[in-house]
């Protein structure tokens, strides 16, 4: 049978057909009942292949080793009534399979070979999305990977905004902010609910300091977030940083954080409470407001209790640090040394591609978070400094990253390390330029 997208699935249920359409929207989407739809889809056919690999794919995305028990019971599945499933289904199981054994460039190249057949294929569309931006780390590949196929995606092609809101995203990631932010308007214009086009829009208003805009945009996807995800949070961070520009008191940020960044009472946090990007958010805004000189009270100890059972998984090397955060803030120091034994042991011995990202990036970069912490503002400059030019190795965004910079920027300050905090301050000023930095490095400099 053949889905909204015009594909073959290798099922002779209608009510499968339509789940997998209904999973593929709330993906791209970012609603909650995606894990419906997929059960729903299973139900309606268990031999469906593609049902069983778009399963494993939600327990990756979840980015948590706990799941991965689940994902290897989806490949067994798919893998059992593999011999029924078209070359296109065949693919986005080798893709999984690549993904769960840490070999993002395998998953990363059948996506990409899916889409050079199928470029109106959304759900290997939106996995390498995913994959460039947490696992390789390639802006320039999450781009070039969404221009391929938007030939195939002209006006009144439905589902083109979920694409225009990807490469608005990419662009955005690529430095090229006005072609960003047309595409990402564009998007919207075509699906207002698409929470990826106002993350892409978010982007933008941060690094072209429109600060104004950006605490405006959390208006416009208010009407939006019920049924979201917990991106709802990351939105929720991106608004936070958008009020600590604008001079927003640390009280008032605090309330923001405690009602709409890290909601302890919202059933997502209960239901998720370590997602990794969770983490990230809370991780990065309370550090950032501390580095503003606000007190965040004993809201680091949570974040630890769930840093201290995640030591041993690395699948995003980009919370790694944000770990380390939790830990040292919380004092926990005999954690700190854990986590960093098992990032050295994972770097030295695991198979995975990220290993390497790990020993070479995270590893300094949670020495550096620790010895801030721990006011060894030399050790902490030290750790990281040489190695600034690959923090982007550790994935995520500009915006997100940029802390590891302010970090670095408040230990050379703190340390009378003039030179280097000197070249710190003139690489964010060239790298956001014409536009001007933000207030935190402001404080720096003075």
């Amino acid at each position: 049978m053949r889905d909204a997208l015009g594909l073959d699935v290798s099922t002779s249920s209608r009510a499968c057909v339509d789940a997998l359409d209904a999973a593929r929207g709330s993906l791209l989407g970012f609603r909650a009942d995606m894990a419906l739809h997929a059960k729903s889809a299973l139900a309606a056919d268990p031999d469906c292949v593609l049902a069983h690999v778009l399963r494993g794919s939600m327990s990756m995305l979840l980015s948590n080793v706990a799941a991965l028990d689940g994902v290897d019971r989806a490949i067994a599945a798919a893998t059992r009534r593999e011999a029924r499933a078209t070359p296109r289904e065949r693919l986005h199981l080798e893709a999984l399979r690549g993904w769960r054994a840490g070999r993002m460039s395998q998953a990363i190249a059948a996506w990409e070979a899916i889409l050079r057949e199928h470029p109106r294929d959304l759900l290997a569309l939106r996995l390498a999305h995913f994959a460039y931006f947490w696992s390789a780390a390639d802006p320039a590949g999450m781009r070039a990977s969404v221009e391929r196929v938007l030939p195939a995606w002209g006006p009144g092609v439905p589902g083109r905004g979920w694409v225009l809101g990807m490469h608005g995203f990419a662009c955005e990631e690529t430095g090229d902010l006005g072609a960003a932010e047309i595409a990402a308007r564009a998007a919207l214009d075509e699906e207002p609910a698409d929470l990826w086009s106002v993350h892409a829009l978010a982007h933008v208003l941060e690094m072209a300091a429109r600060h104004g805009e950006g605490d405006a945009l959390a208006g416009r996807a208010a009407p939006h977030l019920a049924g979201a995800t917990n991106f709802r949070f990351h939105l929720a961070w991106h608004r936070a940083l958008s009020m600590m520009e604008l001079g927003a008191g640390g009280g008032e940020v605090l309330r923001w954080y405690d009602a709409a960044v890290r909601d302890l009472s919202s059933p997502l946090v209960q239901g998720q409470p370590d997602l990794y990007i969770d983490v990230q958010n809370a991780a990065s805004l309370l550090l950032r407001l501390e580095l503003a000189g606000v007190d965040p009270g004993d809201r680091w100890g949570e974040l630890a209790d769930h840093a201290e059972a995640r030591i041993g998984d690395h699948l995003v090397a980009f919370t790694l640090p944000h770990w380390m955060m939790a830990l040292a803030a919380a004092g926990r120091w005999d954690a700190c040394e854990r986590l960093l034994d098992a990032m050295r042991a994972h770097g030295a011995a695991s198979a995975a591609e990220e290993a390497g990202v790990v020993a070479r990036v995270a590893i300094p970069a949670a020495l550096c978070v620790r010895a801030h912490r721990r006011c060894e503002f030399a050790a902490a400059l030290d750790a990281l400094f040489a190695l600034r030019h690959e923090i982007p190795r550790l994935g995520g965004s500009h915006a997100q990253r940029d802390l590891l910079w302010q970090v670095m920027a408040d230990a050379a300050r703190r340390a009378g390390r003039r030179p280097e905090l000197s070249t710190l301050l003139r690489e964010v000023a060239v790298a956001r330029a014409p536009h001007p930095v933000p207030r935190s490095y402001l404080r720096l400099a003075a």
